[in-house]
């Protein structure tokens, strides 16, 4: 099994993005992004969301992704080539980003109107000021888990609670806020919880 065979047999995840055509940059720049944010990640421009390959014009599609790298993420987003052909003679555009010194990138949605983004599973997830300060001061903190005693700690309130706030998990474990803060952001980056930030107080869910 070739790389591109490999790489669409497992499917669109924490790292994968598959793309038919790439026409809007700014909807692309928020999967930049949040890839960048993240671990980095790969984006299969000429594959459909189920699999299957459709082919694309490289350099068409390498016009409109460069546009969005540089002027629809801030800071701009580094993007790496590769065109993979099958067999049948449709191209694969595989485009790499890696995983960013510079965090947090933002996307612009509209004029004036930047935001965060980071890699959940298959999603690009919009972040709050909460997380981008976090990535911004400690990039290096998301590392490989295995996880520490607050995280077990905070997942195992959340198999038998809803949700939690910060507040809440500050109590729990009797961390000072900015620690738990770090604790509850490392955990969104890894996929284990989601963070809610469209009510009066952020909370979280288990994924």
């Amino acid at each position: 099994m070739d790389e591109l065979q490999r790489l669409i047999w497992e499917g669109e995840n924490d790292s994968v993005d598959f793309k038919q055509r790439v026409t809007k940059p700014e909807k692309i720049a928020r999967t930049m992004v949040s890839f960048a944010n993240t671990r980095g990640g790969v984006i299969l421009v000429g594959v459909k969301d189920n699999g299957y390959v459709t082919g694309v014009d490289p350099e068409e599609e390498k016009h409109t992704l460069q546009l969005a790298a540089d002027f629809y993420c801030d800071p701009p987003v580094q993007l790496l080539y590769e065109e993979m052909e099958q067999d049948s003679g449709k191209v694969v555009l595989k485009v790499t980003i890696p995983e960013s010194a510079h965090k947090p990138h933002f996307a612009k949605l509209k004029e004036d109107d930047w935001r965060g983004y980071v890699r959940v599973k298959d999603t690009s997830v919009q972040t709050s000021k909460m997380v981008d300060k976090v990535l911004q001061q400690e990039p290096e903190q998301f590392e490989p888990l295995p996880l520490n005693r607050h995280e077990e700690a905070v997942l195992e309130y959340l198999r038998l609670h809803q949700r939690v706030t910060l507040r809440q998990f500050m109590k729990l474990a009797n961390l000072s806020e900015r620690r738990a803060y770090r604790t509850l952001v490392k955990l969104v980056i890894h996929g284990y919880l989601l963070l809610h930030d469209k009510e009066k107080e952020d909370y979280y869910t288990l994924v």
